[in-house]
């Protein structure tokens, strides 16, 4: 077990007279996320998307799994868990405090890389469904676009929840002939086209059943179109965005001040 005491937590103001260690093998600092993503995909990574940096408003670390492809990732390969469990491992060496995926079907290896590693994990989207349902009435809900309703597997479900909920609906974006340029790694596709069919599949599934109160976007490349998404349909959307601001809040707390 990893000694925390070697894992600085604290907020560093200046100027400061304390001594501050650096665990050996940690060459970069001020990042608390780390973030694993797929190899050998080929399509714009927007910004809102997991891969693009400008996504966020606090620093984050990026690192490959090779050979992790998507044909590979949503069928849950566990010829994969060697090499995502050995890149985890690279991020907390390097200072991670805590470790995200950048695909929802990295929740196939929740269990795996949580065991493996000292430092919280949440490999996909998915891990946010028992919160959601939480603040839901009983009778509601939880709509859920994914890029491949194929990869929601009883494992799936299972390695991020518990269980296949029962409260879950489901729309497959996949198949939508521009979308679907995502999944075959086309090189390139309509930005408007794929806002159009992703916001008109949330419609759709919402029109389907009423009683969802909240949608999850299963996929990593959907968090640039959350907000037309939920100016749609009008409900709560979570999404990779959400989990990873929520990760990193609680592993890099900054001190308040103000008035009284």
């Amino acid at each position: 077990m990893m000694n925390n005491q070697l894992r600085e937590y604290g907020y560093i103001e200046q100027p400061t007279n304390s001594t501050i260690q650096m665990k050996k093998g940690q060459y970069v600092s001020g990042f608390s996320v780390g973030i694993l993503y797929l190899d050998s995909c080929w399509y714009p990574t927007l910004p809102g998307n997991v891969a693009n940096l400008s996504t966020y408003d606090f620093p984050v670390v990026l690192k490959v799994v090779p050979n992790c492809t998507q044909d590979r990732i949503h069928c849950g390969d566990p010829t994969l868990s060697e090499d995502i469990v050995l890149a985890a491992k690279q991020l907390e060496i390097e200072g991670a405090k805590v470790i995200c995926g950048a695909c929802g079907f990295f929740g196939n290896f929740q269990e795996q890389v949580a065991n493996a590693v000292d430092i919280p994990v949440f490999m996909s989207s998915m891990v946010q469904l028992p919160w959601i349902k939480a603040g839901l009435k009983v009778n509601q809900n939880v709509g859920i676009l994914t890029a491949d309703i194929n990869g929601l597997t009883n494992q799936l479900y299972e390695s991020c929840c518990g269980n296949k909920p029962e409260y879950v609906k489901v729309k497959d974006l996949g198949r939508l002939p521009e979308f679907s340029a995502i999944i075959e790694s086309r090189g390139s596709f309509d930005n408007n086209i794929v806002r159009e069919e992703v916001v008109n599949a949330s419609l759709e599934l919402v029109h389907e059943d009423p009683s969802i109160g909240a949608l999850l976007l299963e996929c990593s490349d959907l968090p640039p179109y959350a907000a037309d998404i939920q100016r749609a349909v009008g409900l709560p959307i979570f999404d990779f965005i959400t989990m990873i601001r929520w990760a990193h809040m609680a592993t890099a707390q900054k001190p308040y001040s103000g008035f009284m």
